[in-house]
């Protein structure tokens, strides 16, 4: 560090966090590391139930050519996009609870990623796509069969009628 590039202050236990870092401890460092972006429990539990069903899918497929945002499954020829959203990480209303350490970042955070779902949302249905959005605690059975009616309802509609 130079002597104009200001030192972070320390942390607990005299922790200091790498510059640029928001964790507030080590632990906190590590876990936040440890968070998985793909293949959550939840989200498998619904992939597996899905799949056993019989149908198909993308895994963290992005809907739309240039779209920065995948969907967890994707199915193209239906064009239906399910996102199994956290509970922390996307403000479910009945179980987000902002933390005690550094809760201004944390709200603007979580604010910027509902705002973002919801731009997605448009996005998608503006070019045609059906958005099925699920909480993490949401039941996964539940999740698979909505999924499913919905996928085969726009596959059934999609088949020209037969002679």
């Amino acid at each position: 560090m130079t002597s104009s590039t200001p030192k972070p202050a320390e942390g607990p236990a005299g922790w200091t966090p790498p510059e640029g870092s928001w964790a507030s401890s080590a632990g906190n460092r590590r876990s936040m590391l440890a968070n998985r972006g793909r293949d959550t429990g939840p989200e498998l539990a619904l992939r597996s139930l899905v799949h056993a069903a019989g149908l198909r899918y993308r895994v963290a497929a992005k809907p739309l050519p240039g779209m920065r945002r995948t969907a967890d499954l994707l199915f193209r020829p239906t064009r239906v996009a399910v996102f199994v959203d956290g509970c922390f990480w996307h403000g479910c209303p009945e179980h987000f609870t902002p933390p005690k350490t550094n809760p201004a970042y944390w709200r603007e955070k979580i604010d910027r990623n509902i705002q973002r779902d919801r731009e997605t949302d448009a996005r998608l249905a503006d070019s045609g796509w059906l958005v099925l959005r699920f909480w993490e605690h949401q039941s996964a059975e539940e999740g698979a069969a909505v999924v499913y009616e919905t996928v085969v309802s726009r596959r059934k509609r999609s088949r020209p009628p037969t002679a």
